[in-house]
């Protein structure tokens, strides 16, 4: 139940900053939302074209139940703004080795979660996606309800609705100690540690991702859904993951692991010939018939990450009534609706408690990555 009303500003209209602003909003605060470059801007983690949603996480319940919480706020959210095609209910495909322990775990964690899904066979996930080379011991988890958010549309339509509904939005460079007597959150992804170089600065990893879009042959569906899910194939240790052709963009590609280190207002945003060398060679491999396939387009955008890739929802130790919300870490932006209820809850509570694993005193300066 929130508190009376109160001021509240909230710093960064990426995923995390415009759900807590628009959540915020809807229970009667008053509530300005700053942002230096736009929502959902193109140097942001929140500015790409579409991002996964799915609820497998291995045994991490946590993570699991917040996915499942935000999956039904962003549907609920594009049906009362009529863009319920900001969400591609394409199903996700998670290929899995057969002792793979991530999987079973996660197999017992969506069961107890209710998440509908399917265990597919090798057998069945060759019969089911011939257009898929999979090796004969590859199984798949298949999340039917699972799929695609628009990312930055879906960002832009979250702010203008807070507009709508009486917030402030405004484009200008944040402070680190805002003087208008409101309570700060700040939520400012990439740029928390510059922001606050002491403190976020080496708690922080910034790393450089690189994406990629192949074009199809002509009139060739088997790449669309619903002939293909979104799939992720973290086996033998390879993270990639892809989406189907999702408004004529391509086949997208991407590695899930971690790249260099990447300064998110100075980097030049230009895909390296040794990716498309990389990812041409996994196609060749796993979807052969892209293997000549033209590079239609391309992305560097960056994962902000923590020491194991639990999220910062914390105070600032050291700014009275100022709040932390970072730490995406490659995998926050599903969670958007679940944090801005979160953080809400939090900074409108007397005695707010916090989840244990959002603490800023958790986080160390070494990486040991354990969410995926």
């Amino acid at each position: 139940m929130f508190e009376k009303p109160k001021s509240f500003t909230v710093a960064g209209a990426g995923v995390f900053g415009a759900w807590i602003a628009y959540t915020l909003r809807r229970a009667g605060h008053a509530v300005t939302l700053v942002d230096p470059f736009g929502p959902a801007h193109s140097r942001a983690s929140s500015g790409g074209e579409s991002r996964i949603i799915r609820a497998s996480y291995g045994a991490d319940e946590l993570y699991t139940r917040m996915a499942v919480r935000s999956l039904a706020l962003w549907q609920e959210f594009f049906a009362s703004v009529g863009r319920a095609e900001l969400f591609q209910r394409t199903g996700v495909l998670w290929l899995t080795e057969p002792d793979d322990a991530h999987a079973k775990a996660s197999r017992v964690v969506l069961r107890q979660a209710q998440v509908e899904f399917d265990e597919l066979s090798p057998a069945e996930v060759r019969q089911r996606y011939p257009q898929m080379n999979i090796p004969p011991q590859v199984g798949a988890i298949l999340e039917r309800n699972a799929g695609a958010l628009m990312a930055r549309q879906a960002v832009q339509a979250v702010v203008a609705e807070f507009v709508r509904i009486g917030g402030t939005y405004r484009q200008a460079a944040v402070p680190p100690d805002l003087e208008d007597g409101s309570a700060r959150i700040y939520a400012c992804g990439a740029w928390l540690g510059k922001l606050f170089p002491d403190l976020l600065g080496p708690l922080l990893f910034l790393t450089r991702q690189e994406i990629l879009f192949f074009g199809l042959p002509p009139g060739d569906l088997r790449f669309q859904p619903p002939q293909l899910p979104v799939w992720l194939d973290f086996s033998a240790q390879r993270g990639m993951y892809g989406f189907p052709d999702l408004e004529s963009r391509g086949f997208k590609l991407a590695c899930d692991r971690h790249g260099p280190s990447i300064d998110p207002d100075n980097a030049d945003r230009v895909v390296s010939l040794s990716t498309i060398q990389q990812m041409r060679a996994y196609l060749a491999e796993r979807f052969p018939a892209l293997a000549r396939a033209p590079v239609v387009d391309s992305r560097v955008c960056q994962y902000e990450n923590t020491c194991n890739g639990d999220f910062i929802l914390d105070r600032h130790p050291m700014i009275e009534n100022a709040w932390l919300a970072g730490g995406g870490s490659g995998h926050g932006f599903k969670h958007g609706p679940a944090v801005g209820e979160y953080v809400a809850q939090l900074v409108t509570s007397e005695r707010p408690r916090i989840e244990p694993r959002f603490l800023l005193a958790g986080k160390t300066t070494r990486q040991n990555r354990a969410v995926f």
